[in-house]
């Protein structure tokens, strides 16, 4: 069996323009909230996303981390943001559990990336899909 090697598509953190115009909103008492996200989103938000599998680091401290393989995904669902210069996502996964991707920059490439990775994985038949078959 070969192993096919780890590419990166996309390494980094949320898009800039996100903390930029939530930092303009910090300046009125309504955005505060949405600066202090943008923040930590800034400060602890990573996304790794290979031709393998999506990873996910966040949280307070950049303490929790999500790694979903493209089988086990459903859907993608993707709202653009800043005038389209980046994007929330959302991966539905056939569990039904949602991993949420906010102020992915590029997103429509990468909503793009992600759904053509499904697509491949699918047209892959798996060892279970083959079980009723004789040779």
């Amino acid at each position: 069996m070969t192993t096919i090697a780890e590419k990166v598509f996309y390494e980094g953190g949320p898009a800039k323009g996100d903390l930029y115009l939530n930092l303009l909103a910090g300046l009125t008492l309504i955005g505060l909230p949405f600066t202090f996200g943008a923040l930590v989103r800034a400060l602890w938000l990573r996304f790794r996303i290979t031709n393998r599998r999506v990873s996910v680091t966040g949280g307070w401290l950049g303490r929790n981390q999500t790694q979903v393989v493209y089988s086990k995904i459903k859907e993608v669902r993707s709202v653009p943001r800043g005038l389209g210069s980046w994007g929330d996502m959302v991966l539905i996964l056939k569990d039904g559990a949602k991993i949420e991707m906010r102020s992915v920059p590029n997103f429509r490439e990468t909503e793009k990336f992600i759904l053509e990775q499904t697509e491949n994985k699918r047209s892959v038949p798996s060892s279970k899909d083959v079980q009723g078959f004789a040779a």
